[in-house]
């Protein structure tokens, strides 16, 4: 297993961008969303909410549950606020980094979680924290950047590195596992894994200020908190310049699982 870094998960995000760009990520989201099996009054925790579009559509299928939307930015925590206010209390807001204890809630019935869990830190120490949050039989319904993520993005990165000292030694922010490597966490963890797969998923931008944009929310935030804000451009522009084309190669991870009755 390569060893996991250790990121700072709290992010400048620029929210407002990121929910006018996030149509990729809702799209994928969408398609984990429907694995998650509801009746429609559960309460499920929305790990990793962002700006909300994917949670919305959760709370269409719960017509009489709760989602508690939980990230660790409050940017996208106010962005989510504005995007479902229609849905009035059948939504609560929560803070917290999933890198870190959680606070009290739960048990809830369910946890969705989609593009988030790259960005955390301690994965055996995450899984063990969900589970705990989790009653006996809930599902755990994710997917995230798996082996293989974002390669294309990764190799024109490490070919401007040299021009900008503050990410030469860097290994960069993210987690991007094997399927074996998550099962075996998972079921550490306290959880029954029905599968983890990988599917490979792609993001191609109209022009190439949209790749720019793009690469600067989501894909690079962690790079552009790490160099001087009047190198920001230029790292994001050099990125772009550096890739092939305007398609991102995603490959993402994905889960299904239960608790087990007695989380390990």
């Amino acid at each position: 297993m390569p060893p996991m870094v250790t990121p700072d998960t709290t992010h400048a995000w620029d929210a407002q961008t990121y929910d006018q760009i996030s149509a990729p990520m809702t799209r994928m989201g969408t398609t984990v969303l429907d694995r998650l099996q509801l009746i429609g009054n559960e309460t499920v925790l929305d790990a990793g909410c962002g700006s909300g579009r994917v949670t919305a559509k959760l709370l269409d299928r719960l017509p009489s549950g709760h989602v508690i939307a939980l990230d660790g930015s409050d940017a996208m925590l106010a962005e989510a606020r504005t995007n479902l206010v229609g849905y009035g209390t059948r939504v609560s807001y929560l803070r917290a980094d999933l890198s870190h204890d959680l606070p009290e809630f739960g048990p809830v019935d369910a946890i969705l979680s989609t593009a988030t869990f790259h960005w955390v830190s301690g994965h055996a120490g995450l899984f063990k924290r969900l589970a705990t949050r989790l009653r006996p039989a809930g599902q755990l319904i994710a997917q995230w950047g798996g082996f293989g993520n974002v390669a294309n993005v990764i190799d024109a990165l490490d070919s401007v590195k040299s021009d900008f000292p503050e990410l030469s030694d860097w290994e960069g922010p993210w987690w991007f596992p094997r399927p074996d490597e998550v099962t075996t966490l998972l079921h550490d963890a306290g959880f029954d894994v029905q599968r983890a797969w990988l599917t490979p998923e792609f993001v191609t931008l109209g022009t190439h200020e949209e790749l720019k944009r793009y690469l600067a929310t989501p894909v690079l935030v962690a790079h552009l908190d790490r160099v001087a804000p009047e190198d920001r451009a230029r790292l994001v522009a050099k990125v772009a310049d550096a890739l092939p084309g305007k398609t991102i190669n995603y490959v993402r991870m994905n889960v299904v699982a239960t608790r087990l009755p007695h989380p390990i």
